[in-house]
């Protein structure tokens, strides 16, 4: 009885170390302002509205990444044999191209397919239809993600005894239930570390979507550099960014598994 509350009061006062790897990034951070505000002040306000879009843009891809990750992974373990040969087919084909390829396609190639769908059909709004650097972007993230995504569901599902499922049915669930009420809340805890370590992969990834026009951190880092040529401390300031957001990302995901841990 002692040892549990031992273990219960551990638990309730548990300090993340890492923690402390963030403030030191962040102070690291301040002292460069203070001590050099020229360049390193006028480098954060430069690039101060490149770090919503790169929060913006993270965030609905995969918030997007989980729904159609999910509905690939289900296809993936499906017996009916469409379902399952598409999800593979997508999985397969999107895991064999890298994302930069990707993300030019959707930003360069996808709006004129869509252009000469609409001349094709004498469609005026889609003849002239023209691209959106953060949708585009968006959906190339989506489209590549969801691919990975899918294959950790599949994993976490598969995890789960079959023996869940067949309780589950012997009390009268149809497939969708078992799956919604039973085997997906214990699969999503077994696969919290995987999935919260591709959202730091995806947040990491997301300065690519500066080659399709999107003013993120690496954008206006570039157009920062290419105005002052100072690639050192310009480049400097954009990594330690960059680490801030991933680390304290990185946290975030750690307390939400140790909320969310089951008890052995």
């Amino acid at each position: 009885m002692q040892s549990s509350q031992a273990n219960k009061n551990k638990k309730n006062y548990y300090f993340d170390r890492w923690w402390l790897l963030l403030f030191a990034v962040i102070i690291i951070i301040l002292l460069l302002i203070y001590f050099k505000p020229d360049p390193f002040r006028r480098i954060l306000f430069f690039v101060s509205d490149g770090i919503s879009v790169t929060i913006y843009t993270t965030l609905v891809s995969f918030i997007l990444v989980l729904v159609f990750g999910l509905l690939a992974g289900l296809g993936r373990i499906s017996k009916n044999r469409i379902l399952n040969g598409a999800a593979t087919i997508y999985v397969e084909l999107v895991r064999g191209i890298p994302l930069l390829v990707q993300l030019m396609f959707w930003y360069f190639a996808f709006p004129s397919v869509i252009q000469g769908i609409g001349k094709l059909l004498s469609i005026q709004s889609l003849s002239n239809y023209r691209a959106n650097p953060i949708l585009m972007a968006i959906i190339g993230l989506t489209f590549c993600y969801a691919a990975y995504m899918s294959e950790v569901y599949r994993a976490g599902i598969q995890s789960i005894s079959k023996g869940q499922m067949e309780a589950a049915r012997s009390l009268g669930m149809n497939y969708f239930q078992a799956m919604r009420f039973v085997i997906l809340p214990q699969a999503i805890r077994i696969i919290l570390p995987p999935v919260g370590n591709e959202f730091i992969t995806l947040l990491k990834d997301s300065s690519l979507v500066s080659v399709v026009a999107v003013a993120d951190i690496t954008r206006r880092g570039r157009e920062f550099m290419a105005a002052n040529f100072i690639p050192v401390q310009t480049w400097l300031m954009v990594a330690l960014l960059y680490l801030v957001l991933t680390l304290f990302s990185a946290r975030i995901v750690t307390w939400i598994e140790r909320k969310t841990k089951l008890e052995r």
